[in-house]
């Protein structure tokens, strides 16, 4: 018997993060850069996919995706292409429902990444497609580092913050695990500097993406 995974996320508070982000409707540029850069891969894939699954973009990322493929079905509230109120953690499709499958900057907050990756290949065509971006290793390490070292000094021990994020290689191996063929992990950096920190922090709540690790403080 397989044990369940740990649970690192706080799914329910996840949610509604990435809610309040969507009423919040504040500036998502790198959520937006993310998305471009898929559909410019996209782009360059000669062929024509007639049926989609994105996993829980914001909607303003899935309009860039949207031209892509001919219909789409979404996971999460939806009102412009059909939609499943779904997790990103289950995903209730048949086998081999889609030619392509999207996931813009969500899949870093899941306890069962393996698993997740298992069921995205499972809902692939076989000669589906998968392409997603998510955060990933050194991401917001200035902030972890900084935030470890103020609480080691107020409070004589850090407590978690900021979430643990997947390394460029264990991706590549997780996407072999998963059994996709022909995997690909890369990365693309982007450095963004700020003059204050309530830029940062705005700019995190605007993505939804302030901390939601289990037991961790600073859930805002």
């Amino acid at each position: 018997m397989s044990s369940a995974p740990p649970r690192i996320f706080d799914r329910a508070a996840y949610r509604a993060r990435r809610s309040r982000a969507t009423r919040l409707q504040g500036d998502i540029f790198l959520a937006e850069d993310a998305a471009a850069q898929i559909a410019f891969r996209l782009a360059a894939v000669n062929r024509r996919f007639k049926l989609a699954l994105d996993v829980h973009s914001q909607p303003r990322t899935f309009s860039i995706l949207q031209p892509l493929a001919e219909a789409w079905v979404r996971t999460g509230f939806a009102v412009d292409v059909p939609s499943v109120i779904g997790d990103e953690e289950s995903l209730p499709f048949a086998d081999a429902s889609f030619d392509l499958v999207t996931s813009v900057l969500g899949l870093h907050a899941v306890n069962d990444l393996p698993g997740v990756l298992w069921q995205i290949r499972r809902v692939l065509k076989p000669d589906g497609l998968f392409i997603g971006a998510l955060f990933g290793g050194d991401t917001l390490k200035e902030l972890r580092a900084s935030f470890a070292a103020a609480e080691e000094a107020t409070l004589g021990g850090a407590s978690p913050r900021i979430a643990p994020f997947a390394d460029v290689r264990d991706l590549g191996g997780l996407l072999q695990r998963a059994g996709f063929a022909l995997p690909v992990a890369d990365v693309e950096r982007t450095i963004v500097e700020y003059r204050e920190l309530t830029g940062l922090f705005a700019d995190l709540k605007a993505l939804g993406e302030t901390n939601v690790l289990a037991g961790g403080r600073g859930n805002w």
